[in-house]
């Protein structure tokens, strides 16, 4: 890789940046454009990237030269300038999966994280645990992995190791799951966000089938039924509720800064404490130490390397409290995260005042009646939802369904709802709202704003008379 030219186009995704990271920190040499970068927005991330020595272009295809491979994110379309420019020159033109499968598949040891929800969380889990092992992965993930940021790495969402140990995250809402040919599989879950039912279901199946060794999440009824695609010899079950699981959570005790639990597995039982908070963690930790175990890493070294995992940034993070109001920040944004965040926020005390942020008008189309029912049951007595309008970053999409068809599908079902298009309104009636132990959590994916709206939620409540 260190003779090759490489442009991403759309660099500063979730996606792009710790996937350009890595090829450049493999001498590559890498350059690349996002449409951010030429709206001025999220400057710290874009900082971060030059000082890898990346170089950064407007995304009009200026940055294009003879000889690049072109890389690009699933938000750039065919006629964006970088994309026309590529094609006029000759070059090779990938997908960022497609570049990724490549490195995934060509690596002699290898995991990809798959599942709904979960995916971000496992990788930096199992990525943490093989580093703090001393295995020396080289780490792809969605999410900023708090072990390893650091004043020089900021946005840590990969880290650079071995290529010939790597770990990833892969994503079904493309299809591209089917590219990937992992030795270790690990599925957390399936339910709607992305696709049909139907058509995830025989996405994962084949994501299964095609490892040496597949790591299912036996609790979630999705995944165990599709357990039974695998061979006996080449699946590993885990979880709280199934009894013939090869990994058994047990004892799980939801605490105010964490979870406790003992697993058992191959004849052994630790005991296991993590400041990642609520139930899903748990889970995700088991298929961590699952993943590890099958790698080689022995289960009581996994199990205390898990009590210094500091977790992922965004999801369900502790901004803030001032005037004993606590800020939060989660990146749910599917039933089954929105689900999972507000019952492990629920079993602590406090007043609950959201902004759930849409993270597109597609997934309001697609499940935005899911979408209400999770806000709906999760809610309770005087807790308040505030929506924004969704994400939009140009491009053609059907907007007939917006933020406030969507207050209305909640106030349907009995639960507080409102629609207030712009940002700042909304912030101005949760600093005006909240009271002395309110917690404000932040909802929403696909804009790195938040986590600054966030802090500002901190800074004007700190001033607030």
């Amino acid at each position: 890789m260190t003779d090759s030219s490489i442009f991403f186009s759309g660099i500063g995704g979730s996606g792009m940046l710790p996937l350009a990271s890595i090829v450049r920190a493999g001498g590559a040499k890498v350059a690349g454009s996002d449409r951010s970068l030429d709206a001025g927005r999220t400057p710290a991330k874009f900082d971060y990237l030059r000082s890898l020595g990346i170089q950064l272009f407007p995304q009009d295809g200026s940055g294009l030269q003879e000889g690049m491979t072109l890389v690009t994110s699933a938000a750039v379309e065919e006629t964006v300038p970088d994309v026309v420019r590529a094609r006029e020159l000759g070059l090779d033109h990938l997908t960022r999966p497609q570049f990724l499968a490549q490195l995934l598949n060509d690596a002699q040891r290898s995991v990809a994280v798959g599942g709904t929800s979960g995916k971000s969380t496992v990788t930096g889990m199992i990525g943490w645990i093989l580093h703090a092992c001393h295995r020396q992965p080289t780490v792809m993930n969605g999410a900023v992995m708090k072990n390893f940021v650091s004043p020089s790495t900021p946005f840590a969402s990969a880290l650079v190791g071995d290529p010939e140990l790597f770990v990833s995250e892969v994503d079904e809402s493309d299809g591209s799951i089917a590219l990937y040919q992992p030795e270790i599989a690990v599925l957390t879950n399936i339910s709607l966000d992305h696709k049909e039912m139907g058509e995830l279901r025989t996405l994962f199946g084949g994501f299964v089938l095609r490892a040496k060794k597949s790591v299912l999440n036996l609790d979630d009824p999705e995944v165990r039924a599709l357990s039974d695609v695998a061979p006996p010899d080449r699946r590993i079950g885990y979880g709280f509720d199934s009894p013939g699981a090869d990994f058994m959570g047990k004892d799980l005790q939801l605490l105010a800064d964490g979870v406790s639990f003992a697993v058992e597995a191959e004849g052994e039982r630790h005991e296991v404490r993590m400041s990642a908070p609520g139930r899903h963690n748990a889970s995700n930790a088991l298929a961590a130490l699952a993943a590890t175990r099958a790698l080689g890493v022995r289960l009581e070294e996994a199990v205390a390397a898990l009590a210094r995992f500091e977790g992922l940034k965004r999801r369900l993070e502790t901004v803030g409290t001032a005037r004993d109001v606590t800020v939060i920040d989660d990146f749910a944004h599917n039933p089954d995260k929105i689900d999972a965040s507000l019952a492990t926020l629920r079993a602590q005390p406090g007043r609950l005042l959201i902004m759930f942020q849409p993270h597109g008008y597609g997934p309001l189309s697609k499940m935005g009646e899911e979408l209400a029912d999770s806000f709906a049951k999760g809610m309770i007595g005087e807790d308040r939802l505030y929506l924004p309008d969704p994400v939009y970053q140009g491009g053609t999409v059907d907007r007939s369904r917006g933020s406030d068809w969507f207050a209305a599908q909640i106030a349907d079902r009995g639960a507080t709802a409102e629609h207030i298009s712009e940002r700042a309104k909304i912030a101005d009636a949760l600093v005006a709202e909240a009271k002395a132990g309110d917690r404000i959590v932040i909802m929403g994916a696909r804009d790195d704003t938040l986590i600054d709206f966030a802090q500002q939620l901190v800074d004007r409540l700190d001033t607030r008379n």
